[in-house]
């Protein structure tokens, strides 16, 4: 969610992130590994679509450092849907603005002026660069056909508030029950996790 930079800790987890040796249960491994897995998805694919990575899981899963690490490996466009949100009940708007708009036709999305609350301006994107999309609500039953790779990320909930608490400060305190109720429907009705290639504990 909006707020300063990721903490210390999110820093140091996202130097080791997902391996593919193992499946879809990823062990902690090198980002490198990570990307490989990307392209060879890429690859393997026949649509003649661009690559695209989609990062999704709870706040404080260490989605936005994992996205950010692998935008710089793939040399991918990076979007973050903290940008897209329409304010703090904009999760599933966001989810639906990834297919529609992130992954549509033209690509691009509408940003989120969080100080003003109130939409700003169109960003476009490349329709034939990589991209790499982060944020809960990326992977959906509606946006898994769209991607190259899906990866859900997970953490324990205790360690998820500290981070992103400390992430984003008492801002993020006073709505972090309203989000992750939002967190908790998205899940319940996609089950993102069972739509990803790699599942990912930070």
């Amino acid at each position: 969610m909006p707020g300063p930079a990721a903490s210390s800790d999110q820093a140091r987890s996202s130097d080791r992130v997902a391996s593919p040796a193992s499946g879809r249960e990823a062990r902690l491994g090198p980002v490198t590994s990570l990307a490989a897995r990307a392209r060879a998805a890429d690859t393997a694919s026949t649509s003649g679509r661009r690559s695209v990575v989609l990062v999704d899981g709870r706040s404080g899963t260490g989605k936005t450092t994992l996205g950010g690490a692998l935008a710089i490996e793939l040399g991918a466009q990076l979007v973050h849907l903290d940008d897209v949100y329409p304010g703090w009940d904009g999760l599933l708007a966001a989810s639906t603005a990834v297919v529609e708009d992130v992954l549509g036709t033209p690509s691009g999305y509408r940003q989120w002026d969080w100080e003003r609350s109130e939409p700003a301006a169109w960003v476009s994107l490349d329709p034939d660069e990589p991209l790499v999309v982060e944020g809960c609500g990326a992977l959906s039953r509606a946006s898994a056909s769209l991607a190259t790779l899906r990866i859900w990320m997970s953490a324990d909930d205790a360690e998820r508030k500290r981070r992103a608490i400390d992430r984003d400060g008492a801002v993020f305190a006073e709505q972090w029950d309203r989000w992750a109720a939002q967190e908790d429907a998205f899940i319940a009705e996609q089950d993102p996790a069972s739509l990803a290639d790699v599942v990912l504990r930070s």
